[in-house]
Protein backbone atom coordinates (compact mmCIF):
# COMPACT_ATOMS: atom_id res chain seq x y z
CA UNK A 1 0.00 0.00 0.00
CA UNK A 2 1.56 3.36 -0.99
CA UNK A 3 2.42 5.81 1.77
CA UNK A 4 0.34 8.96 1.90
CA UNK A 5 2.38 12.13 2.06
CA UNK A 6 1.37 14.50 4.80
CA UNK A 7 0.42 17.98 3.70
CA UNK A 8 2.79 20.61 5.09
CA UNK A 9 1.64 22.27 8.27
CA UNK A 10 0.40 25.85 7.79
CA UNK A 11 2.97 28.42 8.84
CA UNK A 12 1.76 30.50 11.80
CA UNK A 13 0.92 34.08 10.89
CA UNK A 14 3.45 35.52 13.32
CA UNK A 15 6.16 33.45 11.63
CA UNK A 16 5.05 34.68 8.18
CA UNK A 17 5.30 38.28 9.34
CA UNK A 18 8.72 37.65 10.84
CA UNK A 19 9.91 36.06 7.60
CA UNK A 20 8.59 38.93 5.47
CA UNK A 21 10.21 41.57 7.69
CA UNK A 22 13.50 39.66 7.64
CA UNK A 23 13.34 39.52 3.85
CA UNK A 24 12.72 43.28 3.67
CA UNK A 25 15.59 43.98 6.02
CA UNK A 26 17.90 41.79 3.92
CA UNK A 27 16.92 43.82 0.83
CA UNK A 28 17.49 47.19 2.47
CA UNK A 29 20.35 49.51 1.52
CA UNK A 30 21.68 52.71 3.01
CA UNK A 31 21.25 54.42 -0.36
CA UNK A 32 17.53 53.59 -0.57
CA UNK A 33 17.05 54.77 3.00
CA UNK A 34 18.77 58.08 2.27
CA UNK A 35 16.65 58.53 -0.88
CA UNK A 36 13.39 58.77 1.07
CA UNK A 37 13.79 62.41 2.22
CA UNK A 38 14.93 63.35 -1.29
CA UNK A 39 11.57 62.17 -2.61
CA UNK A 40 9.69 64.02 0.11
CA UNK A 41 8.82 60.83 1.99
CA UNK A 42 8.70 61.14 5.77
CA UNK A 43 8.08 57.51 6.67
CA UNK A 44 7.66 55.79 10.02
CA UNK A 45 10.11 52.97 10.73
CA UNK A 46 11.71 52.82 7.27
CA UNK A 47 14.25 50.17 6.32
CA UNK A 48 15.36 51.46 2.92
CA UNK A 49 14.07 49.05 0.27
CA UNK A 50 13.43 50.07 -3.34
CA UNK A 51 9.97 49.65 -4.84
CA UNK A 52 11.31 47.21 -7.44
CA UNK A 53 12.58 44.90 -4.69
CA UNK A 54 9.30 45.18 -2.77
CA UNK A 55 7.33 44.20 -5.88
CA UNK A 56 9.63 41.24 -6.51
CA UNK A 57 9.21 40.05 -2.93
CA UNK A 58 5.44 40.44 -3.22
CA UNK A 59 5.40 38.12 -6.25
CA UNK A 60 7.19 35.43 -4.28
CA UNK A 61 4.68 35.77 -1.41
CA UNK A 62 1.46 35.95 -3.43
CA UNK A 63 -1.91 37.20 -2.22
CA UNK A 64 -2.48 36.59 1.47
CA UNK A 65 -4.98 38.90 3.16
CA UNK A 66 -4.26 37.84 6.73
CA UNK A 67 -0.56 38.47 6.18
CA UNK A 68 -1.30 41.84 4.58
CA UNK A 69 -3.30 42.96 7.62
CA UNK A 70 -0.57 41.81 9.98
CA UNK A 71 2.13 43.55 7.92
CA UNK A 72 0.14 46.79 8.06
CA UNK A 73 0.01 46.61 11.85
CA UNK A 74 3.82 46.45 12.09
CA UNK A 75 3.91 50.20 11.26
CA UNK A 76 6.99 49.55 9.08
CA UNK A 77 7.05 51.73 5.96
CA UNK A 78 8.13 49.01 3.52
CA UNK A 79 5.82 46.44 5.11
CA UNK A 80 2.91 48.80 4.43
CA UNK A 81 3.99 49.19 0.82
CA UNK A 82 4.15 45.40 0.58
CA UNK A 83 0.56 45.27 1.84
CA UNK A 84 -0.63 46.85 -1.43
CA UNK A 85 0.56 43.83 -3.39
CA UNK A 86 -0.28 41.10 -0.87
CA UNK A 87 -3.79 42.09 0.26
CA UNK A 88 -6.75 40.50 -1.54
CA UNK A 89 -8.99 43.18 -3.15
CA UNK A 90 -12.08 40.97 -2.93
CA UNK A 91 -11.70 40.79 0.85
CA UNK A 92 -10.94 44.46 1.43
CA UNK A 93 -13.88 46.10 3.21
CA UNK A 94 -14.73 49.83 3.32
CA UNK A 95 -14.06 49.81 7.07
CA UNK A 96 -10.60 48.39 6.53
CA UNK A 97 -9.88 50.94 3.79
CA UNK A 98 -10.94 53.70 6.18
CA UNK A 99 -8.66 52.41 8.91
CA UNK A 100 -5.64 52.13 6.65
CA UNK A 101 -6.35 55.49 5.01
CA UNK A 102 -6.32 57.19 8.42
CA UNK A 103 -2.83 55.74 8.98
CA UNK A 104 -1.38 57.29 5.80
CA UNK A 105 1.44 59.64 6.70
CA UNK A 106 3.18 60.12 3.34
CA UNK A 107 2.30 60.26 -0.35
CA UNK A 108 4.15 57.06 -1.26
CA UNK A 109 2.04 54.72 0.87
CA UNK A 110 -1.12 56.59 -0.15
CA UNK A 111 -0.45 56.40 -3.88
CA UNK A 112 0.86 52.83 -3.85
CA UNK A 113 -2.25 51.49 -2.15
CA UNK A 114 -4.49 53.51 -4.48
CA UNK A 115 -2.76 52.28 -7.64
CA UNK A 116 -2.27 48.64 -6.69
CA UNK A 117 -5.13 47.82 -4.31
CA UNK A 118 -7.87 50.37 -3.65
CA UNK A 119 -8.76 50.87 -7.32
CA UNK A 120 -9.50 47.15 -7.64
CA UNK A 121 -12.41 47.08 -5.19
CA UNK A 122 -16.04 47.61 -6.31
CA UNK A 123 -16.66 50.30 -3.67
CA UNK A 124 -13.77 52.54 -4.76
CA UNK A 125 -16.02 55.44 -5.81
CA UNK A 126 -18.01 55.26 -2.59
CA UNK A 127 -14.74 55.79 -0.75
CA UNK A 128 -13.73 58.62 -3.09
CA UNK A 129 -16.91 60.55 -2.30
CA UNK A 130 -16.48 59.96 1.42
CA UNK A 131 -12.79 60.88 1.63
CA UNK A 132 -13.14 63.96 -0.58
CA UNK A 133 -15.30 65.50 2.15
CA UNK A 134 -12.84 64.82 4.97
CA UNK A 135 -10.27 67.25 6.34
CA UNK A 136 -7.06 65.28 7.11
CA UNK A 137 -4.51 65.98 4.37
CA UNK A 138 -3.62 62.42 3.38
CA UNK A 139 -7.21 61.19 3.66
CA UNK A 140 -8.31 63.89 1.25
CA UNK A 141 -5.33 63.21 -1.01
CA UNK A 142 -6.37 59.56 -1.13
CA UNK A 143 -9.74 60.53 -2.63
CA UNK A 144 -8.10 62.21 -5.60
CA UNK A 145 -5.16 59.82 -5.95
CA UNK A 146 -7.73 57.01 -6.15
CA UNK A 147 -9.74 59.02 -8.69
CA UNK A 148 -6.59 59.48 -10.78
CA UNK A 149 -5.84 55.78 -10.54
CA UNK A 150 -9.38 54.81 -11.54
CA UNK A 151 -9.20 57.17 -14.52
CA UNK A 152 -6.16 55.29 -15.78
CA UNK A 153 -7.10 51.73 -14.87
CA UNK A 154 -10.89 51.38 -15.00
CA UNK A 155 -11.61 50.68 -18.67
CA UNK A 156 -15.34 50.06 -18.17
CA UNK A 157 -16.50 53.03 -16.08
CA UNK A 158 -18.88 55.40 -17.84
CA UNK A 159 -18.10 59.04 -18.58
CA UNK A 160 -20.86 60.04 -16.17
CA UNK A 161 -18.85 58.68 -13.24
CA UNK A 162 -15.89 60.87 -14.09
CA UNK A 163 -18.02 63.90 -14.90
CA UNK A 164 -19.34 63.65 -11.35
CA UNK A 165 -15.73 63.37 -10.24
CA UNK A 166 -15.05 66.75 -11.86
CA UNK A 167 -17.57 68.26 -9.45
CA UNK A 168 -15.49 66.94 -6.54
CA UNK A 169 -12.33 68.28 -8.19
CA UNK A 170 -13.77 71.77 -8.60
CA UNK A 171 -14.95 71.78 -5.00
CA UNK A 172 -11.50 70.78 -3.67
CA UNK A 173 -9.42 72.94 -6.02
CA UNK A 174 -9.06 75.70 -3.42
CA UNK A 175 -7.36 73.44 -0.85
CA UNK A 176 -3.89 74.97 -0.65
CA UNK A 177 -2.22 72.02 1.09
CA UNK A 178 0.57 70.64 -1.09
CA UNK A 179 -0.38 66.97 -1.16
CA UNK A 180 -4.05 67.73 -1.73
CA UNK A 181 -3.74 70.27 -4.54
CA UNK A 182 -1.24 68.07 -6.38
CA UNK A 183 -3.62 65.10 -6.20
CA UNK A 184 -6.54 67.27 -7.36
CA UNK A 185 -4.54 68.39 -10.40
CA UNK A 186 -3.40 64.82 -11.01
CA UNK A 187 -6.99 63.53 -11.05
CA UNK A 188 -8.08 66.30 -13.42
CA UNK A 189 -5.22 65.53 -15.82
CA UNK A 190 -5.80 61.76 -15.76
CA UNK A 191 -9.53 62.07 -16.41
CA UNK A 192 -8.78 64.41 -19.32
CA UNK A 193 -6.74 61.69 -21.02
CA UNK A 194 -9.55 59.10 -21.10
CA UNK A 195 -11.36 60.22 -24.25
CA UNK A 196 -12.35 63.25 -26.30
CA UNK A 197 -15.52 64.07 -24.38
CA UNK A 198 -13.81 63.98 -21.00
CA UNK A 199 -10.78 65.79 -22.39
CA UNK A 200 -13.04 68.64 -23.53
CA UNK A 201 -14.78 68.79 -20.13
CA UNK A 202 -11.44 68.80 -18.28
CA UNK A 203 -9.96 71.52 -20.49
CA UNK A 204 -13.04 73.67 -19.84
CA UNK A 205 -12.76 73.14 -16.07
CA UNK A 206 -9.01 73.81 -16.16
CA UNK A 207 -9.56 77.09 -17.99
CA UNK A 208 -12.24 78.12 -15.51
CA UNK A 209 -9.98 77.36 -12.55
CA UNK A 210 -7.03 79.10 -14.19
CA UNK A 211 -9.09 82.30 -14.37
CA UNK A 212 -10.13 82.11 -10.71
CA UNK A 213 -9.36 84.81 -8.16
CA UNK A 214 -8.18 82.07 -5.77
CA UNK A 215 -4.43 81.38 -6.01
CA UNK A 216 -4.70 77.62 -5.41
CA UNK A 217 -7.47 77.21 -7.97
CA UNK A 218 -5.35 79.11 -10.48
CA UNK A 219 -2.39 76.81 -9.78
CA UNK A 220 -4.52 73.66 -10.27
CA UNK A 221 -6.14 75.06 -13.41
CA UNK A 222 -2.93 76.20 -15.04
CA UNK A 223 -1.11 72.98 -14.16
CA UNK A 224 -3.85 70.85 -15.75
CA UNK A 225 -4.51 73.16 -18.70
CA UNK A 226 -0.82 73.22 -19.66
CA UNK A 227 -0.69 69.43 -19.86
CA UNK A 228 -4.11 68.77 -21.38
CA UNK A 229 -3.63 71.29 -24.20
CA UNK A 230 -0.11 70.11 -25.02
CA UNK A 231 0.44 68.62 -28.47
CA UNK A 232 1.40 65.11 -27.22
CA UNK A 233 -1.69 64.81 -25.00
CA UNK A 234 -4.13 66.10 -27.62
CA UNK A 235 -2.57 63.80 -30.21
CA UNK A 236 -2.83 60.86 -27.81
CA UNK A 237 -6.48 61.55 -27.03
CA UNK A 238 -7.31 61.72 -30.76
CA UNK A 239 -5.43 58.49 -31.46
CA UNK A 240 -7.16 56.73 -28.58
CA UNK A 241 -10.54 57.92 -29.85
CA UNK A 242 -9.78 56.56 -33.33
CA UNK A 243 -8.67 53.21 -31.90
CA UNK A 244 -11.87 52.94 -29.88
CA UNK A 245 -13.96 53.71 -32.98
CA UNK A 246 -12.09 51.07 -34.98
CA UNK A 247 -12.54 48.48 -32.23
CA UNK A 248 -16.24 49.30 -31.92
CA UNK A 249 -16.70 48.92 -35.69
CA UNK A 250 -14.89 45.60 -35.63
CA UNK A 251 -17.13 44.33 -32.83
CA UNK A 252 -20.25 45.40 -34.72
CA UNK A 253 -18.97 43.62 -37.83
CA UNK A 254 -18.38 40.42 -35.87
CA UNK A 255 -21.85 40.57 -34.34
CA UNK A 256 -23.52 41.13 -37.69
CA UNK A 257 -21.53 38.45 -39.56
CA UNK A 258 -23.56 35.40 -38.33
CA UNK A 259 -26.83 37.11 -39.28
CA UNK A 260 -25.60 37.68 -42.82
CA UNK A 261 -24.56 34.03 -43.11
CA UNK A 262 -27.98 32.91 -41.90
CA UNK A 263 -29.70 35.09 -44.51
CA UNK A 264 -27.39 33.75 -47.22
CA UNK A 265 -28.15 30.13 -46.27
CA UNK A 266 -31.90 30.84 -46.26
CA UNK A 267 -31.67 32.23 -49.79
CA UNK A 268 -29.75 29.15 -50.96
CA UNK A 269 -32.58 26.95 -49.70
Amino acid sequence: MPRLERSPKPVPLAKQVQTALAALEALSTKRDLENLPRFGITASNPLGVSMAKIQKLAKSIGRNHELACALWDTDCYEARLLTAYVAEPARLTPAQMDRWCKDFDNWAVCDTLCFHLFDRVPHAWTQIYKWSNQRPEFVKRTAFALMASSAGHDKHASDDVFLEGLTLIERAANDERNFVKKAVSWALRRIGRRNRALHRACVELSARLAASSDATERWVGRDAYRELTSVPVERGVRAKSEREKTQASAKRAVKSAPKKKTVARARQR
